[in-house]
Formats: structure tokens, sequence, C-alpha cells
């Protein structure tokens, strides 16, 4: 069986983690090579923008002593113009593509996230009872929503955005050589150290951040266990221990969460203090380049427009603020970088886990069960070596019903679980209809097999919906008649909208003797040709106990019945009641034949009912 635990979740690469996330973004890639082209366009604008100012303040010099002498003409503002309608453009532009790319990208985004969604959740259905029992429930919902929502800012913000500012940081760099080579060395001088401290942060950053993820998981699985068992904590007086449990996990979550905030606190003034320095240098070392060069070409416009020292010093001291922007940016991106991948890392853990049985390749779909059910030799233990059903054999006729009677852990409700295949059997066989269940596929297997159990979960929705479980096929009259059928109308009638009342989560607004007509209503209409009952009539009251008697005897028309039972009274009229004791079957026979008997099963009918003569 695979185990899930987030302890033993295994540590991966950021190239195994770009290499999983491949293919859920391959589908959309000409759509983010779109945006990626916009992005250009942006990028173009946005260095267009830095340097467009420089040349204006460069010809002020020339315009003012124009002015002064009164030789100034307005075509002599030709260029002037030209510049502050350019910039204008490009302001206007800048801004719509922005708009666009970000509506692309949550588009894109979504439908990402919407896709891993369901691959997650599909997973988790397919995974065994005993994996899902395995697993915190906290643990699963937090995988599957909390965490890819976290994926959500990676595609829609992070990956695209972190592409455009390195090309920002090229852009950038290639038009301070073009102006000025010695001011853009000293800017490219910082680069290693900024890589350096972020290949730091990056490791510290990622490490702490299992730790948050982890923690967060944990509260969930906490609170989900407490408000589950909210009834017996108050019980007990004992919402002070829980109280100071969930302080200690709270504590623990802060503490991972104050040591997140304080290594991006270091890294972000860092890297603003570095930014100052080149500034400071670029000022000082720009001013006694330039003034010992004096005015220089444009490099992008040519021999139209010249560059004063003013100028030069300008558009560097904007170009290295569009030099440090997108650093910046980077520090804030490896940040949700380091999120997302610690996220993407949990979910494909997850997703590593196998499911504990598959459907062989030559499994067959089968549309109808005869209902014969055969156990041959059959051997399981939960956990190796310590064996729950030991050489088990017995054979059920189509249409016979079958009983289970034994003590607690004698295998009753183990052999129901194993027809529907919750679990394998380590040796022997399971047949029906003379077939090995594990020859059939699971889930056309389940669909013959109807199963009414102790403890009836019921949806939030409507009657209606938990009977008929939302599927379409089936009819209103079909739920009417099921309903009729196992008596469940005695109290559906009397309520104000019949099917259509609510039912709240968990049916609480329901006795347990109502759930448990419900839970057979939904059983008889999806038509089985198999009925299970483990322990359906358990905690009820006698009066629901008689009605659920007379379903069963009607039930028992249906197909083949198999039932585990503590209240004998329910069995009386099995074809075969078969008693367990320590995994072995001691005896077999109908309730006369073992009375008859006087072992096992008599010793266990007379403590039922002292009380009565026991008529042999």
């Amino acid at each position: 069986m695979a185990h899930v635990y987030e302890k033993n979740d295994r540590k991966m690469s950021d190239i195994e983690i770009i290499k999983r996330t491949w293919p859920y973004i391959k589908p959309y890639m000409w759509q983010i090579f779109g945006v990626l082209l916009l992005m250009l366009v942006m990028i173009f604008v946005n260095i267009m923008a830095s340097v467009l100012p420089g040349y204006v303040t460069s010809s002020l010099g020339t315009y003012v002593v124009k002015f002064a002498d009164h030789s100034i003409d307005i075509a002599d503002m030709n260029p002037i113009f030209l510049i502050c309608g350019v910039a204008f453009l490009a302001n206007i532009v800048d801004s719509l593509f922005i708009y666009v790319t970000r509506m692309l990208l949550q588009r894109i985004g979504q439908k990402i996230i919407y896709d891993m969604r369901m691959i997650v959740f599909e997973h988790i259905d397919n995974m065994s009872i005993a994996q899902i029992n395995e697993i915190p429930v906290g643990s699963l919902v937090t995988r599957v929503a909390s965490d890819t929502n976290q994926l959500s800012n990676l595609f829609t913000n992070t990956i695209v955005n972190l592409i455009k500012n390195v090309l920002m940081l090229i852009g950038v760099i290639v038009v301070m050589y073009m102006i000025d080579w010695r001011i853009a060395s000293i800017c490219m001088g910082i680069i290693p150290i900024l890589a350096f401290a972020s290949i730091i942060f990056r490791k510290l950053l990622r490490a702490n951040y299992r730790v948050v993820r982890q923690s967060f998981s944990v509260m969930n699985a906490f609170l989900n266990e407490s408000i589950m068992g909210m009834k017996i904590t108050q019980i007990f007086n004992q919402e002070e221990q829980k109280e100071e449990e969930f302080n200690r996990l709270n504590d623990d979550l802060l503490k991972a969460m104050k040591k997140d905030v304080s290594l991006f606190s270091v890294y972000r003034p860092s890297i603003t203090f570095i930014y100052y320095v080149t500034l400071s240098l670029v000022f000082g070392f720009g001013c006694y380049f330039c003034i010992k060069n004096g005015i220089v070409a444009s490099p992008i416009l040519g021999t139209y427009m010249t560059l004063s020292v003013i100028g030069i010093i300008q558009i560097f001291y904007s170009l290295v603020s569009r030099f440090f922007n997108p650093i910046q940016q980077l520090a804030d991106q490896l940040n949700a970088l380091q999120r997302a991948f610690t996220s993407c890392e949990r979910l494909y853990n997850l997703l590593d886990t196998k499911p504990d049985f598959r459907d062989l390749p030559d499994a067959e779909e089968v549309d109808h069960f005869e209902g014969d059910i055969e156990f041959k030799n059959v051997w399981f233990a939960y956990n190796e070596g310590e064996w729950i059903l030991r050489d088990v054999s017995f054979h059920v006729l189509p249409k016979q019903t079958v009983a289970f009677v034994g003590a607690t852990g004698a295998g009753k409700t183990t052999i129901l679980q194993l027809i529907v295949r919750n679990y394998d059997i380590q040796q022997g066989q399971i047949l029906i209809d003379g077939r090995d269940i594990r020859t059939i596929k699971i889930k056309s297997l389940r669909r013959g097999i109807g199963q009414m159990l102790q403890d009836v979960f019921l949806f939030s929705g409507t009657i209606k919906s938990n009977i008929n479980l939302r599927d379409e096929e089936i009819t209103d009259e079909e739920v009417k008649a099921a309903c009729d059928y196992v008596n469940a109308s005695s109290f559906i009638d009397k309520l104000e909208k019949g099917l259509d009342d609510e039912v709240l989560e968990g049916g609480a607004n329901f006795s347990s003797g109502q759930r448990q007509l419900l839970s057979f209503a939904r059983t008889v209409v999806h038509k089985p040709q198999i009925l299970i009952l483990d322990e359906a009539t358990a905690n009820i009251d006698t009066e629901t106990e008689q009605l659920i008697q007379k379903s069963l005897v009607k039930m028992m028309n249906i197909g083949t019945m198999l039932i585990v039972a503590h209240r004998l009274s329910t069995i009386q009229h099995a074809d075969n009641i078969i008693c367990l004791q320590n995994g072995k079957i001691i005896e077999q026979g109908s309730h006369q034949e073992l009375l008859k008997h006087k072992s096992y099963y008599y010793n266990l009918y007379r403590l039922q009912y002292q009380d009565q003569e026991v008529h042999v």
C-alpha cells in the first residue's frame, strides 16, 4: 500500500518541478508567446520613455540661448514637439498593453489551474479507501485548494513577468552601453553581488516555505477533526485542551511565517541599498566621464540630436531606475516562485502516490451480475503478517441472502470490503458469476453492487439529490418509487417540500433511522444486482427498525444480499448464516439449523434474547 504522509514528501529540484509543470503549460504556449511579444513592445516603449527626456534636456540650453536672442523659430521646436508626442503615445500604448497582457494572463492561468485541480481531484477520487484514510483531510484540502491557488499566481503573474523583467534588464543594459560603456559597466558590476544574494535567499526561503505549507496542512487537519468531533469535546469539557492544542499549532505557524517575513525583509532592503549605492556611483562617475568627454552624438537618433552632460546623467538616472525596478520585482517574484514551487512539490508528491490497485490491462466491463459469489481459500491482512481472514471459503447462490455474524474483529466487514475491492486479497480468489473480480473493471464491479453502511453519509443539497446523486438519467418518478419501496416515504411525505426538502451537511437534520432509509432508497434507485448491508440496522429506534425490517424483506427480492448485523432479529430469515471467529468460518447454516447445533450461534442468540425461550 502506498503511504502519503507529509513528512515523507520527496524534495524536488527546480529543474524537476519545471519539467513536471511543462505539460500543463504546453497547450497554452501560443497564447503565452503572444503575451511575450506584447511585452517586448512594452519593454521597447518603456526604454524609449526613459531615454527621450534626456534628449529634451540636452536641447534646452540651445533653445534658451535662441530665446534670449529672440532668434528662435517655431520650426526649431519641432524635435521637442516630436519627442513629447512620442512620449505621450508611448504612455498610451504602455497602458493599453498592460491591460491586454494582464487579461490574457489571467485567462491562461485560470484555465491551467482548472485543469490542475481536476487532475488532482480525479487522482484523489481513484485512490483506495485505505489511502484516503491515511491522509489527513486537512492536508488534502490544502493541496487541492490552497496549493493550486499558489500555482495560479505562478501562471498568471510570476513566470511571464519573470521573463519580462529579464528582457527589460537586457534591453536597459544594451541601451546603457550604446550611450556610455563606462557608466554601463558600473551597473553591470553589481550583478554578481545581486546574483549571490538571490541564490542564498532562494535556498533559505524554499526550506522555510516547506515548513509554512506543512504547518498550514497540520492546522487544517486539526480544524477539520476538531469541528467534526466538537460534540465529544463539549460533552467531556475538553474545550480548554483543544484550545491549547490549537494555540500550539497556531504558534508553530506564526514562527514559520515570521521567519518567512524576516528573510524577505532582509533581502528587499539589501536590494534597495545596492540601488542607492549604484545611483551614487552613476552620478559621480557619470559626471566625471561626461564632463571630460563633453557632448556626444545620439546613438539612437544619430546626428539629428546630441546629448549634453545633463542629458546623459538624466538618461542614466532613469535607466538605473529601470534597471533596478525589474531586480526589485525579481525579488518579489523569486518569493512567489519559491512559494509556487513548494506547492508544486506537494501536489506532485500527491500525484506520485499511485492507487493501491488499478484495472488490469485485460479487465472487462460487465453490464449485469447474476449474483453468484464465491470465496476460495481467501487470506487477507491489512498489515503484512497480521491475518484478518484465514483460508476463508464459502459460496453464495444468486438471489440468496447470506449473513455474517461474529465478534468485533472477526472479519465480517472485511469480507464485504473485499467484494467491492476497497482492498485486494493476498491469497486465494473471489469470484462473481465464476469470474475473478480482479478481471472486472472496478467501476463496473461497484456499479452492480449496492452498499448500505452503518454510518450513512448525506451530502448538502436535497433529499432527491442525495438519492439520485445528481444523476440526471434517474427520473423523479423512479426516486419516488424507491422511497415507497423502502418505506422512506413514511417520513418524507410529512416534510413541507417532500423530496425537495433541504439536507444539511452530513444529514444533521435527520435521525439515524431516517438517514438509513434514505440510504436504502439511494441503493434501490441505482438498481444493483448485489446488495451489501454492513450494520445498517445498528443504533436505530424500535419503530424505525420495524420499517427497516419490512424494507429488508422487500429488498431481498432485488438480488443477492450480504448482511453483517449484530441484531440477530435482522438475519433470522437469511438463507445462510456464516459465523466467523478470528478470521475463520466456524459454522454456517440457516437460523434453525444453527440453533439445533447448540454451538457458537446458539450461545450468541441466547445472550441477546435471555428473556425469551429458544425454540429449536
